[in-house]
């Protein structure tokens, strides 16, 4: 084993998140993984075998899940730091999960930007709780403590830039099913919230979409007659401001904004927001246009700083053929405040 390198061991039984926590590790080269685990019992016998520095720990696991993992890790490799990363937000589990000596737990949706910093704190020998857990008191049992264990208040958070946009998410999608659950809940909460949704998919995704909706007793005809929901074309969109094969900033902004203010106007009341949900980029990217892609990315963070009441979700299909290098996953995800991986 090389001298000098932090070893971290990666449990997810889910292969999309293991990449994404590869990818995002490899920023820093000290870092070096050196086991990939999609099995709770099967985490026990490689932090017993391989004794790594840190273990990344989901909670999910199938034959063993990752609470009772870690009970288990701490007699078989007690110099090991764990850091959970899962998708569970329910306090009550993060606390049972930091409980188990573990000092750091982050969910999964805010991955993308505090991953690092919760390593870097957890190897730091402090405790670190994603900020939407912020204000439960989560703590380290008194009795979990040890000389080189922050005390409960030492906690480090992920605090974000002024400057960063905190409303622009991407979902990635291995199975279509999912990504059409997704879409009809994002519509369906925002209507009901009394917000304007705009959708920017195919034609066959908007059909699919409008059934769902439709079959959960909402009045579609009504909202879109209203202006409150306004589904367009992804592809014709786009032919709207590309340009030689790239973005116009120009014309990107003057038309999503204009789309937008007029979303807010329809929704027609006090402090209404615009959920923008579009599988514009994943077009771009799919017919080899990642750069394209990337760059609309860019310009949705600048429009949801130019209007702060539009929320927007990407949406990218991963079950198809075509496959995503590192490079491009990580680049896309680094333009969103939150990433989820179905």
């Amino acid at each position: 084993m090389a001298t000098g390198f932090i070893r971290i061991l990666v449990v997810d039984d889910f292969e999309a998140w293991r990449r994404f926590y590869c990818s995002a590790l490899q920023k820093q080269r000290e870092f070096q993984v050196v086991g990939e685990v999609s099995d709770g019992l099967e985490a026990v016998h490689q932090a017993e075998e391989l004794q790594p520095d840190l273990i990344l720990l989901d909670i999910g696991l199938p034959t063993l899940n990752g609470i009772e993992a870690a009970r288990r890790i701490r007699q078989v490799a007690p110099a090991s730091k764990i850091l959970f990363v899962s998708e569970n937000r329910s306090a009550d589990i993060a606390q049972e999960a930091l409980s188990t000596g573990a000092t750091g737990y982050v969910v999964k949706s805010d991955a993308a930007h505090e991953l690092l910093y919760a390593v870097n704190a957890v190897l730091d020998s402090k405790k670190f709780v994603s900020d939407s857990l912020a204000g439960y008191g989560l703590n380290v049992p008194p009795h979990q403590q040890t000389a080189d264990q922050p005390q409960s208040d030492d906690i480090v958070r992920f605090t974000q830039p002024e400057n960063r946009i905190t409303r622009h998410e991407v979902g990635f999608y291995s199975e279509g099913r999912h990504f059409l659950d997704d879409v009809t809940r994002f519509i369906k909460e925002g209507l009901k919230a009394g917000n304007a949704v705009i959708v920017f998919a195919t034609e066959s995704h908007r059909e699919s979409v409008l059934l769902e909706l439709q079959a959960d007793h909402l009045d579609m005809g009504m909202a879109i007659e209203e202006g409150r929901y306004i589904p367009l074309d992804a592809a014709d969109t786009l032919s709207a401001f590309m340009v030689n094969g790239m973005p116009d900033p120009v014309r990107f902004l003057e038309l999503l904004g204009d789309l937008t203010m007029t979303a807010i106007e329809s929704a027609n009341r006090e402090h209404a927001r615009v959920l923008v949900f579009g599988e514009m980029c994943h077009l771009l990217w799919a017919e080899g246009h990642a750069e394209a892609a990337i760059q609309i990315e860019k310009l949705g963070n600048k429009l949801t700083a130019k209007i702060h009441a539009v929320d927007i979700h990407c949406g990218y299909h991963l079950h198809g053929e075509v496959a995503m290098n590192d490079d491009v996953f990580e680049r896309i995800c680094a333009e969103h405040s939150a990433v989820h991986l179905r």
